[in-house]
């Protein structure tokens, strides 16, 4: 199995995804980045836009996000998001 990390997407109600992912796609302000394990740590504000989360190669889910940060470090990835969607696969 690929390397995988710890990534969490929380919204200021509620922790809204929590799992092990090979993979994210994030949509950040100066354009979308991919995150993998053992990433650089950086900080980011997002833009209106989809968030793509695999495991093991295979789309887990796309969830629209309209504003927030994400944070990733050597513990894994953290998106704060003010509002987000699961879109239907």
């Amino acid at each position: 199995m690929t390397d995988t990390f710890d990534f969490k997407l929380v919204s200021p109600e509620k922790m809204i995804f929590s799992d092990q992912v090979s993979m994210v796609v994030i949509p950040g302000l100066e354009g979308d980045f991919g995150v993998l394990s053992h990433h650089a740590a950086l900080i980011s504000t997002l833009r209106p836009g989809l968030i793509h989360i695999y495991r093991a190669g295979a789309l887990l889910h796309r969830i629209y996000v309209a504003t927030g940060f994400a944070n990733v470090n050597e513990k894994g990835c953290t998106v704060l998001a003010q509002d987000c969607l699961f879109l239907q696969e």
